[in-house]
């Protein structure tokens, strides 16, 4: 199986097994479409999003592994009272995976995560909709 995709299955596996402010199921997706309706609860989807490789010796090469975690939500009240509730599990997300070890991928070594945007103003405004991506950065030799 890909690297890729044994990180992003391992991020949900984490994602599913730790309790946040929020509660939710998150799901490894390769084509991350929905419709609004579908948004109507909160979804958390992990999605394998690039590697960079590079020569760490002359035998052996670094992959940087970036997996997206998307946090969305069609807003239901008023977009004060509902957006720092999403703001701070996104922050709660990012702390979590911060230097986490992922037991299902031993040799991948957390490097990072970047969160933009932080929300979508566009997708606020046109559909009422919370959207945010964590992109978790994780470097694995070979």
């Amino acid at each position: 199986m890909s690297v890729s995709i044994k990180l992003a299955d391992a991020i949900v596996a984490e994602l599913n097994g730790h309790q946040f402010s929020k509660a939710f199921t998150a799901e490894r997706k390769l084509l991350p479409e929905f419709s609004l309706a579908q948004l109507k609860d909160l979804t958390v989807t992990v999605v394998p999003r690039s590697v960079d490789t590079t020569n760490a010796s002359r035998a052996m090469r670094q992959y940087e592994h970036q997996v997206d975690v998307g946090i969305q939500k069609k807003l239901t009240g008023k977009v004060d009272d509902e957006l720092p509730g999403l703001m701070t599990l996104t922050e709660e997300i990012a702390e979590f995976f911060a230097c986490l070890a992922l037991p299902d991928v031993p040799n991948a070594v957390w490097a990072g995560c970047h969160n933009e945007p932080i929300y979508s103003p566009s997708h606020l405004s046109e559909h009422r909709t919370f959207f945010s991506i964590l992109t978790l950065t994780y470097k694995v030799m070979k």
